[in-house]
């Protein structure tokens, strides 16, 4: 039973993996053949994510008296709902509302209302060795589909040219599928059968024994995603366009092949941390993907640009499963579901900021500031983590790390 509420949870992730990866790309098109300007994009995936930070923090701290069922069917119908909105509604304070509320994923990682609930569920599933593993299958199986979602997003300008329909209404198709894409995962998770653990008898606050620890993570993953908000995949494509005026048929490629090579890397993380530890596999490979991200800013044409984003992509989500190891680690395993949450919540927030102010970077100048100020904001983040837990506790592939104790 278990392993059928498992594949059900890998098959869902792919699903929505695929609808990310087609609107993540075809958003900032769609935007920018609506007419609007690129600060207002980036208003708009600013506010996706806010969104999903207040969706998922509201999930993480319910799920310990809901089941996990309840709340991921719950999300797929907002899917369902948030897909037809962005098909339907074209005036900018309209799109605006419902990138807020709905599910909608600028993003090529999952920032996803779905994404505590599941990991959680992962977690009570598989033992804590087997965990780094089980995770770097679940975000290949993300990525890989994602990748098709990208490669997907080259046919919207190719249909315009084949039908003669305006441009805007097949780039409006994404969202349909993105919507048709919900209706899929809700059946799949309406066969749940297990939830992530048992309701507490008596409630207690949540993370009452971790949550010195959790906010600590909290804070420098958000430092993370604070400068990951500047490189979201709707505004790299925008930037390749303009500053090499890039074809939506040369993005939708690129991200087919950064969605593969961030998927494929993953697969190694669990090898490296059983050689290395979580924390040192999460930092020695964030920093180099880190200075390839940098130095594509000083691309001097789109091919350029394009090989150092792929080098980047081999090794930028590397730490992903790592680091939802490290998080399920280290607390109680009836914490786990507010722990994934808090630990996402902050990183969404950060993340949700910063997309407007590289949307203003971009107004002013089409050079790659956004990616310099990323760069410099997850390096600084990678030496913060390992100065402040290098010598944690870990247990990888059987093996105890650390005799170190944990922060409190």
């Amino acid at each position: 039973m278990v392993e059928g509420d498992l594949r059900r949870i890998f098959a869902g992730r792919g699903v929505r993996a695929l609808a990310d990866g087609l609107v993540s790309v075809v958003l900032a098109q769609y935007l920018t053949t609506l007419g609007f300007s690129p600060f207002r994009i980036g208003a708009i995936i600013t506010g996706t994510l806010i969104g999903s930070a207040a969706l998922t923090l509201g999930v993480g701290l319910a799920s310990s008296q809901r089941a996990a069922r309840t709340l991921l069917l719950a999300a797929a119908a907002l899917m369902i709902a948030t897909g037809a909105g962005f098909a339907i509604v074209t005036w900018f304070w309209g799109v605006l509302a419902i990138a807020v509320i709905g599910t909608l994923n600028p993003s090529s990682g999952d920032v996803s209302v779905f994404l505590p609930t599941e990991q959680s569920f992962v977690a009570s599933q598989v033992d804590t060795a087997d965990r780094p593993r089980t995770y770097a299958w679940y975000n290949a199986t993300g990525a890989a589909a994602g990748a098709v979602g990208a490669l997907v997003s080259i046919y919207p300008a190719s249909l315009s040219r084949w039908t003669g329909w305006r441009l805007e209404a097949t780039q409006r198709l994404s969202f349909v599928f993105y919507a048709v894409a919900g209706a899929v995962i809700l059946v799949l998770y309406r066969g749940l059968r297990t939830t992530p653990q048992p309701v507490a008898v008596e409630p207690k606050r949540p993370l009452e024994t971790s949550r010195r620890t959790v906010l600590e993570l909290a804070a420098l993953f958000s430092l993370d995603s604070a400068g990951g908000g500047f490189v979201v995949t709707s505004l790299l494509v925008l930037w390749l366009d303009l500053r090499f005026d890039m074809s939506a048929a040369t993005t939708g490629w690129l991200f087919f092949g950064a969605s593969l090579l961030a998927g494929g890397s993953q697969l190694l993380a669990p090898r490296l941390a059983v050689r290395f530890g979580l924390i040192r596999t999460m930092v020695f490979t964030h920093i180099p993907a880190n200075v390839l991200l940098a130095g594509a800013a000083f691309a001097p044409n789109g091919g350029v640009a394009i090989a150092l984003l792929l080098a980047r992509a081999s090794l930028s989500q590397m730490d992903v499963p790592a680091r939802q190891a490290f998080v399920m680690a280290v607390v109680p395993p009836d914490e786990r579901p507010a722990a994934a949450s808090v630990t996402n919540v902050p990183r969404s927030l950060a993340s949700a900021a910063t997309p407007l102010l590289a949307g203003a970077m971009l107004s002013r100048s089409t050079f790659g500031w956004p990616l310099i100020v990323a760069g410099a904001m997850k390096a600084t983040y990678d030496l913060l983590l390992l100065a402040m837990y290098r010598n944690v506790p870990e247990e990888v592939g059987g093996v105890r790390r650390s005799s170190a104790k944990l922060p409190r």
